[in-house]
C-alpha cells in the first residue's frame, strides 16, 4: 500500500512537512509568462524569481541528506525578450544550497511543436544577422543536498529498487539528451486536458532513477497530479501541492478515484488537505 497526500496551498510554505523528510523532489514549476500557458502570469521576471527563490529554500529544508532535486524548465521568449530561466534556477538552487550535479536536456518531437515564427525570418530575409531557431528542448535540472551514503540502504528495499537493464538501455536514459513525447493541449482533448502538463515519462524515469521503493516524493507544483500517478505505479509515497484548487476534479479524474479501481490489491491511499476546510482521505 503506498499512501499520497495532495495539498492544496502554496509550496513556498511547506509546513505540513519536516525537514529531512522527502527523499526525492521532481517538478516542472510555471513557465514564466509563457504565451500558450501562463501569459501575465507573473507581474515581472523578479517575481517569477522570488518564487523559485522561495521554492528552492523549502525544498532544501525538507529534503533528506545526500537526496535529489530535479526542475524539469526552460528559457522562456516573452514579447521578443529571452529570459535565461535555467541559469537563474541553477543559481538560486545553489544559492539554496544544493550542489549542481546534472543537466539533462529533454528533446521534443520536431512534428510535435508549436511552430514559431521565429525562424521564418529567415527565409523571408535570408542574410546573416536574421537567424532565430525554434526550440524543441526543455532542461532537467538535477541537484543533491550533500552526498548520499548508500550504506544505509535496506538490502530488500535495494533490491526490490533494481532498474532494469533492459529499460535503462533500450530507451538511452544513460544519454544527457532523452527523446520524450510532450504533451499539447490540441493534442489531448479528452479529461486530461491541464495545458502545462510535462509527460508521464519524465517523472518515471526519475522516480525510477532516483529513489527507493516506499519513499516519499514531493511535487511543489503538482498541476493536474502527474507525479502522483506515476508514484502510485511505481511503489513510491508521495505528497503535491497545488495552489489552483480548480484542478482537483482533474486531479481525482487522473488518479482514477472517479472511477473502480482496475487491479487487485492492496489500496493506495490519498489524502486531500485544504488548508481553509476540513480534509478527506480515500482509498483507491
Amino acid at each position: 500500500m503506498t499512501y499520497h497526500k495532495i495539498i492544496f496551498g502554496d509550496s513556498r510554505r511547506m509546513t505540513e512537512l519536516a525537514d529531512n523528510s522527502c527523499h526525492l523532489m521532481v517538478t516542472s514549476p510555471p513557465y514564466f509568462n509563457a504565451p500558450f500557458d501562463y501569459k501575465d502570469h507573473f507581474p515581472s521576471y523578479n517575481d517569477f524569481l522570488e518564487l523559485i527563490r522561495d521554492f528552492a529554500n523549502e525544498t532544501y529544508r525538507v529534503l533528506d541528506k545526500g537526496r535529489i532535486a530535479c526542475i524539469n524548465c526552460d528559457d522562456m521568449l516573452v514579447n521578443g525578450q529571452k529570459y535565461p530561466v535555467v541559469a537563474d534556477v541553477t543559481r538560486l538552487f545553489i544559492e539554496a544550497g544544493f550542489r549542481y550535479r546534472d543537466k539533462i536536456i529533454w528533446r521534443k518531437p520536431e512534428g510535435y511543436i508549436r511552430i514559431s515564427r521565429r525562424s521564418g525570418v529567415m527565409l523571408q530575409h535570408p542574410y546573416p544577422m536574421y537567424f532565430y531557431p525554434d526550440n524543441i528542448q526543455e532542461s532537467i535540472l538535477i541537484f543533491q543536498k550533500g552526498h548520499f551514503d548508500y550504506s544505509k540502504v535496506d538490502r530488500g528495499i535495494k533490491e526490490a529498487s533494481r532498474i532494469d537493464k533492459d529499460e535503462f538501455q533500450g530507451n538511452k536514459w544513460f544519454l544527457s539528451v532523452w527523446d520524450m513525447v510532450n504533451r499539447l493541449p490540441f493534442l489531448n482533448k479528452g479529461n486530461d486536458n491541464y495545458p502545462a502538463a510535462f509527460p508521464e515519462e519524465l517523472p518515471y524515469r526519475i522516480v525510477k532513477l532516483f529513489s527507493y521503493k516506499c519513499e516519499l516524493v514531493l511535487d511543489p507544483f503538482l498541476g493536474s497530479g502527474t507525479t502522483t500517478k506515476i508514484c502510485m505505479q511505481l511503489g513510491r509515497n508521495s505528497i503535491g501541492y497545488e495552489i489552483d484548487k480548480t484542478l482537483e476534479a482533474l486531479i481525482k479524474r487522473k488518479l482514477g478515484i472517479a472511477q473502480p479501481k482496475l487491479q487487485l490489491g492492496e489500496s493506495d491511499v490519498i489524502e486531500f488537505v485544504y488548508r481553509e476546510r476540513k480534509q478527506a482521505k480515500i482509498s483507491v
